[in-house]
């Protein structure tokens, strides 16, 4: 199997190093920095091509930034034989714009729900039209140790609204709004919600930014604190007991 993955970021390295320890692909790195092209090849055994090539291979796995995942799907569409993947972070608009770049091809969304150097974990999957390509990629995958699971687009874009940008969006709000308490005045919540603000700070802004211009959810993260900055003591108790 010979695989062409399109980014050499962090997604684009981890899903390439994911098939190098458990098939026998063969695999080159497109990226608009070839240097980074390169060093990512370096690291799979495998070798660095333009972006403008007009080699062809067995798959084509699409792993760059959200905002132009539809872009380079019509571009490379073309240079896949018998499957496309795509690794962006989104599903509906890839999926669409897949189909409608090559009906003909096995093609798949995948979304690994955490940082690669936090693998394996949990890995929402939709397979618009599978095969034996796809089949050995998720096998790759599954054997890897992540837990592989079936959804559909909607069904995994409306929960980012809420896992990530939606959460991203509170624990960023709660950086903000309180810096520099002493770690001796923390308490257990305030504790777990400042590491979490570092765990979030320490990533790329723009993957962050990414995000939240793809998906909802900041919005009631905002209406929410408004509605318990705004409530009154009978208020909040029913808002709090909700909760339970």
């Amino acid at each position: 199997m010979n695989v062409l993955v399109v980014g050499a970021g962090s997604m684009g390295r981890w899903f390439a190093r994911t098939l190098r320890a458990h098939t026998d692909a063969t695999l080159a790195f497109a990226d608009v920095d070839s240097d980074a092209a390169a060093e990512a090849a370096d690291a799979v055994d495998g070798r660095a091509v333009p972006t403008d090539t007009d080699e062809r291979f067995d798959v084509v796995c699409l792993a760059v930034p959200m905002p132009v995942a539809e872009a380079a799907i019509e571009s490379y569409a073309d240079r896949a034989t018998g499957a496309l993947v795509d690794v962006s972070g989104s599903m509906t608009d890839p999926l669409a714009a897949m189909e409608a770049a090559a009906p003909e091809l096995q093609r798949a969304s995948l979304h690994p729900l955490f940082a690669p150097e936090n693998a394996p974990g949990n890995l929402p999957v939709v397979t618009a039209a599978g095969g034996d390509l796809l089949d050995t990629v998720m096998g790759a995958l599954s054997a890897a140790g992540n837990d592989t699971f079936e959804t559909t687009a909607a069904e995994h874009d409306e929960a980012m609204e809420t896992v990530q940008a939606g959460a991203h969006a509170a624990v960023l709000a709660y950086a903000t709004a309180f810096e520099g308490v002493p770690d001796r005045f923390q308490t257990p919540v305030s504790a777990v919600l400042g590491d979490l603000a570092e765990q979030v700070a320490s990533g790329d802004a723009h993957v962050y930014a990414d995000i939240q211009e793809t998906f909802d959810g900041a919005d009631r993260v905002a209406d929410a604190a408004q509605r318990i900055a705004d409530a009154d003591r009978e208020a909040f108790t029913e808002l709090y007991e909700d909760l339970r």
